[in-house]
């Protein structure tokens, strides 16, 4: 007999993750960036790109740059350096770094958005890569890139996601990111550095500050460096970040529950190095292994983009109902992942989704069920166990149960009640 969700206990767990974060994130940002200082000349319009993710004191740090390159003399201004996310429209990438508290108002300067893009000629090799440029940044008298360094969700290399990519894909707009991603996942592992290198040649590139965060996804790093140095600092950084990254501790799950995805928790919506599904063909995935991912949510930073919906399996109506296909399907058609905007089984209610999910996993004994639920992948310090997978990690200094015997709870209209 199939199990169902009123079946379901789960103890509440902590996990402890590497904690290392900054104390004054403005003032190690200001002190970075005193490096910078000699490469930027009074008068000059400086451009501050950063990107669509929801990095932790993202707002903070960029106008700390941007304090700070007022305090050079310059005159800057913030542009998003984001590909095609927003709905690959100037209006959508301002509104979403609006969404993280990046305004005209809160940053002191404009932020100007704009999808229009200059040449730069094309990448010498066999993929012929054109390369491109936000205009607003061409226009400039030079570019700091902003942005946050860690493992990509599609591909892992020297450069994954970081300050290189973000020099290429999202500094080069909707344009930029459809040349490289149809050289499918070869062309992100094999292009980005080379491109980035072809990029600072270019000298439009000052400088960039990277950010690594902890295993709680707080401001760890905060690194400046001149634009001969972006390649081989970011490879560094990346380095550093993956020692502090968090892990799910079992290799294997039967369900995995997800509250929420989103674009502010990940490219992917939900992160696939948490997951450990890359859903991309030809591609290997990773640990744990999990059956079935039943997922429940949209965050509404997302502004209903939801590219990474096909790695669930499971959704309820009410997530369908918010999606906006449109947002979403240019992101998914930019990266060439189809698989990753496919729509998967859609049930009424939360409830049911669940008792889909649990049907179809493979496990019909409670006490053995292996099944875990989370806030999202970007916040997995708090999770909740089914008994097998809480005596598996019974003994680990890294977990601990804090509560047992709770209940799922659901109201009237069979609505997951939240965490």
């Amino acid at each position: 007999m199939a199990l169902n969700a009123e079946q379901i206990e789960l103890n509440r767990l902590k996990i402890t993750f590497c904690s290392k974060p900054l104390a004054d994130v403005p003032g190690a940002v200001a002190s970075e960036m005193e490096k910078l200082r000699p490469r930027v000349g009074k008068g000059m319009r400086v451009a501050v790109a950063t990107g669509s993710r929801g990095v932790s004191n993202i707002a903070v740090i960029v106008k700390a740059v941007v304090d700070s390159l007022i305090s050079f003399g310059a005159e800057p201004f913030v542009i998003p350096a984001m590909g095609s996310h927003g709905g690959a429209t100037g209006p959508g990438q301002k509104e979403m770094l609006a969404g993280y508290g990046i305004t005209d108002e809160a940053m002191g300067v404009p932020v100007l958005s704009s999808m229009k893009v200059e040449s730069l000629g094309v990448l010498p090799g066999e993929a012929a890569l054109p390369l491109f440029m936000d205009r607003y940044a061409f226009d400039a008298d030079g570019v700091v890139v902003v942005n946050r360094v860690k493992a990509h969700t599609d591909f892992h290399g020297e450069n994954e996601s970081g300050i290189a990519k973000m020099l290429v894909i999202g500094l080069g707009k909707q344009a930029q990111a459809t040349a490289v991603h149809e050289h499918m996942v070869k062309g992100l592992r094999t292009l980005i550095r080379p491109a980035a290198e072809a990029i600072v040649k270019t000298g439009k590139i000052l400088g960039a500050l990277g950010i690594v965060e902890d295993g709680y996804d707080k401001t760890s790093i905060v690194k400046a460096v001149g634009a001969a140095e972006i390649v081989e600092e970011d490879a560094r950084l990346l380095k550093l970040s993956k020692e502090m990254m968090p892990r799910l501790p079992w290799d294997a799950l039967d369900v995995l529950m997800v509250d929420m995805m989103g674009k502010d928790i990940s490219g992917t919506g939900m992160d696939t190095n948490i997951i450990g599904r890359m859903n991309i063909r030809g591609e290997p995935d990773g640990k744990p292994e999990i059956t079935r991912i039943c997922l429940f949510g949209l965050t509404p930073q997302s502004h209903g983009n939801a590219l990474g919906v096909g790695l669930a399996d499971v959704i309820p109506q009410s997530l369908y109902d918010r999606i906006d296909w449109k947002a979403t399907h240019e992101n998914v058609l930019t990266s060439t992942f189809v698989e990753r905007g496919f729509v998967p089984i859609v049930r009424p209610t939360d409830r049911e989704a669940l008792n889909t999910a649990l049907r179809t996993c493979g496990c019909q004994n409670a006490g053995k069920l292996r099944l875990l639920r989370i806030r999202d992948t970007l916040h997995i310090d708090e999770a909740y166990a089914t008994n097998a997978l809480s005596a598996e990690a019974e003994g680990r200094s890294d977990v601990a149960v804090e509560e047992r015997g709770v209940k799922l709870s659901f109201n009237g209209k069979g609505e997951l009640r939240k965490l």
